[in-house]
């Protein structure tokens, strides 16, 4: 099978941002997945492969039926991914994580289904904006995709219940970003639970919205 020069530069940026993550603590062992949408299909990280030992040769790689073109058996996630993107048609990448603040964010009661962390940054509601609970399912089960699609086609990031977080964007890094920053603010939200928080205003927000245009 002939590869393309941008699937190939697409894999090799798969390979490198797997690694920082896990190298950085945000992918332990096999956790998480990365994927990125192609002309002909899309790349996604192998099932049981760590994000800091990836192949590039060996990621899989779909057509949008899910049928398995080349490479190794794809993540069990798969079907969270391609829901996204039949949903997304702006979403050129998707990460998926197990990292550990937003983990744990993920599985407090009481949380707002529709927007599971406050607006406690400005660079939050411009890369995340609001942040719907997705309810549990098992890992592998099918019907988190449906519970996925309604709320994938109005945000761009989603925090799936006693699981983690599930980003979506124009862009590899643009998705990696982004979680980066969802994780970074569930770390503040975390060590803020006991003390009294000053969060955005809706006066301000709207203003991060009319200058930044954040996503969903």
């Amino acid at each position: 099978m002939t590869i393309s020069a941008n699937e190939q530069l697409l894999r090799g940026h798969i390979v490198e941002h797997g690694r920082s993550l896990f190298d950085r603590g945000l992918a332990a062992g096999s956790s998480g997945n990365i994927s990125v949408r192609l002309q002909d299909g899309w790349l996604l990280t192998p099932t049981d492969s760590c994000l800091g030992q990836l192949d590039p040769a060996r990621l899989s790689k779909l057509n949008w039926e899910g049928k398995l073109l080349s490479g190794d058996a794809p993540s069990k996630e798969a079907f969270l991914h391609r829901a996204i993107y039949e949903e997304r048609a702006d979403a050129n990448a998707i990460v998926h994580l197990h990292a550990t603040y937003s983990a744990a964010v993920s599985c407090m009661a009481g949380l707002d289904p529709e927007n599971c962390m406050p607006p406690l940054t400005a660079y939050f509601v411009m890369k995340v904006g609001r942040l719907p609970l997705v309810p549990y399912h098992r890992p592998g089960d099918v019907a988190l995709a449906d519970a996925i699609r309604a709320l994938a086609r109005t945000h761009s990031a989603l925090l799936l219940a006693n699981h983690g977080p599930i980003v979506s964007a124009a862009t590899l890094e643009a998705a990696i970003y982004t979680i980066e920053e969802l994780e970074e603010t569930a770390k503040l939200f975390l060590l803020l639970r006991d003390a009294p928080v000053r969060t955005l205003t809706d006066a301000q927000i709207a203003e991060l919205q009319s200058v930044f245009a954040p996503k969903h």
